[in-house]
């Protein structure tokens, strides 16, 4: 009997093995078919023996930065607001360290690490200040770090429904629900991103806001993007504390935009995946809502829309009001030049 079992668990551990590796092949090519069939739009600047994919279309000042939120997709989330916002100026989308075309960066990946990054992108690219940067969600922080470290450098501001430096402790009392934002099931599947099997798994992304090609590229890199996602998600304790350091704008033109999508305005499916009931969910917006007014009030010239018909990727939902906060930023930034 004991031979048997013995016998049988080095059968298991042979089967488990050889799937592992036919997994891992699998996943090898399938990345470099992504690498062969959708390149990067953009210029890899090298920094430090890596590279840091950056997009840049347009011409005029001041040059607008766009920085993405805590996801896998990066740069291809404000493809529309780049078509547009570089008919009047220059405007930049880049993907941070091992997200889509970048290549990963040492930890931990958090805001100073990612503006330490920003920083030398730019400089590798020969793009110039004055800059208005624009940060969705995590992105948020990440800008006013780098308003904190290059002060001289950033003429305006626009906050896409912004993360806030205290939303952590504030939302989880709100809601009464502990706020993870990497759970068991994200770090799993990251740790098993090279063996294939999230590939197999994951639904490809749904996003009908994108031209067929670019949700194609998201789909693409998702999974090779899925560890740097996880890390940045890890260190935003740390970048939110880093960001919280700088809430002060002084004039600089800031835009503010929020999302006020309300419970009832979310299908049955929605309401079920969030995890928490109506009240809950009321309570949670309520504080959200305060937070955005709060960093509304971080600049004496200060806007601060709420969209009633958006949830949080604003830039995909209302990128028309994405376009216009933008380029009121950049107006007013010229005007005070003239």
């Amino acid at each position: 009997m004991g031979n048997i079992v013995r016998l049988t668990g080095m059968g298991v551990a042979l089967a488990v093995s050889i799937m592992l590796a036919a997994g891992t092949v699998y996943e090898a090519i399938a990345r470099r078919i992504s690498a062969r069939e959708f390149p990067p739009p953009g210029e890899l600047a090298e920094i430090g023996g890596r590279r840091i994919h950056i997009d840049c279309h347009g011409s005029g000042w001041p040059t607008v930065i766009l920085e993405a939120g805590a996801d896998t997709s990066g740069s291809t989330l404000w493809y529309p607001i780049v078509q547009t916002v570089s008919e009047t100026t220059r405007v930049c989308a880049y993907d941070r360290a091992g997200l889509m075309w970048s290549d990963p960066g040492p930890l931990p990946r958090d805001g100073e690490a990612i503006i330490a990054d920003l920083q030398k992108t730019l400089e590798v690219a020969k793009e110039r200040g004055p800059y208005v940067m624009v940060g969705a969600s995590l992105g948020g922080p990440i800008v006013m770090l780098y308003t904190k470290r290059h002060p001289t450098d950033v003429v305006g501001v626009v906050l896409v429904d912004s993360a806030h430096p205290d939303q952590i402790k504030r939302l989880e009392a709100a809601s009464g629900i502990e706020d993870d934002p990497a759970p068991l099931l994200f770090r799993a599947i990251a740790a098993l991103s090279w063996t294939g099997l999230p590939r197999l798994l994951l639904p490809a992304p749904e996003l009908p806001e994108l031209p067929d090609h670019v949700a194609a590229e998201v789909a693409a890199y998702q999974i090779p993007s899925l560890q740097a996602a996880l890390d940045e998600v890890v260190a935003m304790p740390a970048t939110l504390q880093q960001a919280g350091t700088f809430r002060d704008l002084d004039d600089r033109p800031l835009a503010v935009l929020s999302h006020g999508k309300k419970w009832s305005d979310y299908t049955k499916d929605q309401q079920a995946s969030a995890g928490m009931s109506r009240e809950q969910f009321e309570r949670r917006e309520d504080a959200w809502a305060k937070m955005q007014e709060e960093q509304a009030a971080w600049s004496r010239d200060s806007t601060h829309q709420t969209l009633r018909d958006s949830s949080h990727v604003v830039q995909l939902e209302r990128p028309d009001a994405v376009i216009n906060a933008v380029n009121e930023v950049v107006a007013k930034v010229r005007r005070r030049q003239q």
